[in-house]
């Protein structure tokens, strides 16, 4: 929420050729509390002035010569291209208000000047301009937070998947259905295992590499959704020899207790078994 110091200290600039149009709305604003007011006669200063202050309110006219206040509003446009410009006109021309909003201005105030609708008008526009600027910085910090904890995600996975690497040859992660939606490990490949072929239903091609009573009691660990530590099972190679893999697993669930899948990670340990043995 803004509080009343929050609009008197805003920024706001006068912008009219005549020099008593601005003295009276210097007087007059600063007779209200407000603490940071500027003032230029020359409307060929504006954009520069804007792009070095970025006012919190211009306040515009639209009768001068030279430059008049619509060839501002379109050089204010080019700089603030995707933003709030925050431009109350000033004018005398009742046909001058519905272009002046058409042209990116937000509101307008007619000559002669009533002063508490003058008073009324800045702080009403200051108020939601001021709202503005909060809820783009609330979005600016809410998008470096999102990257923040984006980064630190990515970096807590590669040293998850780092540590995982060490300990283990592969990690993989199942759906509900058994299918794999998340294996790696440069092993699989070295090994020639076939990613589809470590924890699925075997076919009759795959039935014939696997030691079936083991195969049989992993596929019941997992249809019945219980981790399990450090299975051991054998596959048969077409050469006569055997591979030992150890497999660890646990069922996953999401905030509702629903069942999502399983992951584990699994190692290659036929050197270790044949040394023990």
């Amino acid at each position: 929420m803004l509080s009343r110091p929050d609009i008197l200290n805003a920024s706001l600039l006068i912008v009219d050729d005549q020099e008593a149009n601005v003295h009276l709305l210097e007087a007059m604003l600063r007779g209200a509390g407000y603490t940071r007011v500027t003032s230029t006669q020359n409307p060929y200063d504006v954009c520069e002035l804007y792009r070095k202050n970025r006012y919190d309110l211009i306040l515009l006219d639209l009768q001068m010569p030279g430059m008049d206040g619509f060839q501002v509003l379109e050089g204010l446009k080019k700089i603030e291209t995707d933003g709030y410009l925050p431009v109350l006109v000033v004018t005398a021309q009742p046909d001058h208000k519905l272009r002046a909003l058409q042209a990116g201005a937000k509101d307008f105030i007619s000559k002669p000047f009533d002063l508490t609708e003058v008073q009324t008008r800045i702080h009403n526009m200051l108020e939601v301009r001021l709202l503005y600027k909060q809820i783009e910085n609330h979005n600016k910090v809410l998008e470096q937070t999102v990257e923040a904890r984006t980064a630190e995600l990515r970096e807590s996975e590669a040293r998850f998947r780092r540590l995982t690497e060490l300990s283990s040859d592969w990690y993989w992660e199942q759906d509900e259905t058994g299918h794999f939606t998340k294996v790696y490990g440069v092993v699989l490949d070295m090994l020639g295992i076939e990613v589809d072929d470590l924890l699925s239903e075997p076919g009759e091609t795959q039935a014939a590499h696997w030691n079936k009573d083991e195969r049989a009691m992993l596929v019941e660990y997992i249809a019945a959704r219980r981790p399990f530590l450090d299975f051991v099972y054998r596959r048969h190679n077409p050469d006569g020899s055997q591979q030992y893999f150890m497999i660890s697993g646990e069922p996953m669930f999401d905030s509702s207790g629903r069942f999502t899948g399983y992951r584990g990670v699994g190692k290659d340990v036929t050197g270790s078994i044949r040394t023990a043995s």
